[in-house]
């Protein structure tokens, strides 16, 4: 079972689909929030949650008040635990927290998305190519100052950052690595 850890909808439980994608372990969201707090990215972010799985890390960001959170998941089974999670989460959220899901790939979302966002979570399944996750990289459209968080195996090799975003750390949690970067 997969809990929201604090905020708002803090130890609320969550679905998780039964197969095919890859939860970030609490102790790894952990870790990642702890940071993101650290640097103040999350009260009245914009936030995309790419390859959503069950969508933990947007609503995680979501109850520790990021103000519009966007979930993107093509698989059909996985794309309707995001939903329902969404539902939950936004039925503890303050007024005006905007929660969506998008039932597309990544790639359709990124080429119809519109303005600008402050933080991605990218969680791809292990299996994207390195060309992929570059494309998906190039593709978002970033605030200055967004910061892009990249979950890949440790046996990835680091992702190819586009013009405009940099690479501030890398960190290993067992056999995953998070690449956090920042747009110029």
């Amino acid at each position: 079972m997969t809990r929201i850890i604090a905020g708002y909808a803090g130890s609320l439980a969550i679905a998780v689909p039964p197969k095919g994608t890859r939860p970030t372990s609490d102790r790894v969201r952990e870790a990642i929030f702890s940071a993101l707090e650290a640097r103040d990215a999350l009260e009245g972010a914009t936030v995309f949650d790419l390859y959503a799985g069950s969508g933990a890390l947007g609503l995680e960001a979501a109850s520790r008040g990021a103000v519009s959170v966007t979930l993107v998941e093509k698989n059909p089974a996985a794309s309707a635990i995001c939903r329902r999670n969404a539902d939950l989460i936004h039925s503890k959220a303050p007024k005006g927290t905007r929660i969506t899901v998008a039932p597309v790939s990544v790639q359709s979302f990124l080429a119809g998305a519109v303005g600008t966002v402050d933080l991605v979570f990218i969680d791809p399944p292990y299996e994207l190519g390195e060309d992929a996750l570059a494309a998906d990289l190039a593709a978002l459209p970033l605030a200055p100052g967004a910061i892009v968080l990249v979950e890949r195996s440790s046996r990835s090799p680091e992702p190819r950052w586009p013009e405009g975003l940099e690479l501030d750390r890398s960190r290993k949690h067992g056999d995953t690595t998070l690449w956090w970067a920042s747009a110029a």
